[in-house]
């Protein structure tokens, strides 16, 4: 039997498909990546100061927290089953008091990371015969969560409260359940929601508040633990979600919200029920970053005055930046040859910048994401102004 008619036609569609994307500029490439140092990578044979990565506070390469997690690999290198058999251990159970601990809550969930927390989450709050409304731009693990749970789906404008609210006065009444679901800074225009006019809608309207702090974690608030707790909205919202691979510099996602909350998406969410536990040395090490994050209050405000700074830079030489103070800082650009082609002259000025393109955005959106760390040097983040200022 010949290659075509053994796998039915489908090497010729994925050679296909494939090709598409590479003549619209779509394709993705895998690409070894050598991270070097806090803020060096190497790639193509090329080092470069990366300004493409989410680690806020630079602590993935923290010596205590190293230390912690390679003496935790002493428990065994994985955890051994689901946390629902015999995979939920001491160190998750500590791991989750603390998280509950810095988010102001009863209690917190673990999961492998945080895409599968956050599809858990809405999968299993979220049945037939309810309604979501959810921020066009959220992450696409929030979009697959309430895709799944069956829910209908109202998808208000970015940042929209007006519309929200008619879409609210005109479907609500229809639904005996509803959350209202919006990450707190958005992960590609690096902006914040209305947190505060968010959860007046849900209060008015009786909907559980859902808040992806995934980019704020470490970021925001007092202790860290996000832009709930700078703007005092704990009390308000039905359910925090974060990760732990992002500014706490690790791997994994949580849930944290009150005890039968907890309860119920431990007892009904697939992605954490059937699911291998995360291993001690991941668990242990979050821990350590925790306590470290929640007092780098200084850390915190000068990597937002950074921001600030940056943006107001990058504005004046003519580029379309948003957000105000968050270490996401989009450039958009618009068109996706134009965006790649900066990208790479970035890249030969020993820049690592990404260009994001469809469909992390939508087509004409296209866009430079720059990623700032503590990390960054006075000097690197001189290095990337000069550089874009001398681009087209």
């Amino acid at each position: 039997m010949d290659a075509k008619r053994s796998d039915s036609g489908w090497s010729d569609y994925l050679d296909d498909e494939l090709a598409k994307l590479d003549q619209r500029n779509l394709r993705r490439y895998r690409v070894i990546t050598q991270h070097l140092s806090e803020s060096l990578v190497r790639r193509h044979a090329l080092d470069l100061v990366n300004f493409g990565g989410n680690d806020y506070l630079g602590l993935r390469q923290h010596p205590e927290i190293i230390a912690t997690s390679a003496a935790a690999c002493a428990d065994g290198l994985g955890s051994g089953a689901s946390p629902a058999v015999t995979g939920y251990g001491p160190a998750q159970a500590k791991l989750e008091q603390r998280l509950a601990q810095l988010n102001h809550t009863q209690d917190a969930l673990i999961f492998p990371s945080g895409f599968a927390g956050n599809v858990a989450t809405l999968a299993s709050l979220l049945a037939e015969g309810d309604a979501v409304y959810s921020d066009e731009l959220n992450h696409a693990s929030l979009i697959d969560g309430c895709r799944l749970s069956k829910a209908t789906r109202h998808i208000y404008p970015h940042n929209n409260i007006a519309e929200l609210e008619r879409t609210l006065i005109a479907t609500r009444h229809l639904h005996s359940r509803a959350l209202i679901v919006t990450e707190s800074i958005f992960s590609m225009d690096g902006d914040a929601a209305p947190l505060v006019a968010l959860a007046e809608l849900a209060e008015r309207f009786e909907c559980g508040f859902v808040v992806d702090e995934a980019h704020a974690t470490g970021v925001y608030g007092a202790t860290g633990s996000g832009l709930v707790e700078e703007l005092n909205l704990g009390e308000r919202v039905l359910c925090k979600l974060g990760t732990l691979s992002k500014a706490v510099g690790c791997l994994g996602g949580f849930a944290c919200g009150s005890h039968s909350l907890i309860e119920f998406i431990a007892n009904s969410g697939r992605a954490y029920m059937f699911s291998t536990a995360l291993p001690s040395s991941v668990l242990k090490a979050a821990s350590t970053a925790i306590d470290v994050l929640s007092v780098m209050q200084e850390s915190r405000s000068q990597l937002r005055s950074n921001a600030i700074a940056l943006r107001e830079i990058l504005r004046a030489q003519g580029w379309t930046v948003l957000g105000y103070d968050s270490p996401i800082i989009p450039i958009v650009i618009g068109d996706q040859s134009q965006t790649l082609a900066i990208s790479e002259r970035l890249r030969t000025a020993g820049l690592f910048v990404p260009a994001i393109r469809p469909p992390t955005v939508p087509a004409g959106k296209c866009r430079l994401r720059i990623s700032l760390s503590v990390s960054h040097t006075a000097s690197q983040i001189n290095q990337l102004t000069s550089a874009l200022k001398d681009c087209p």
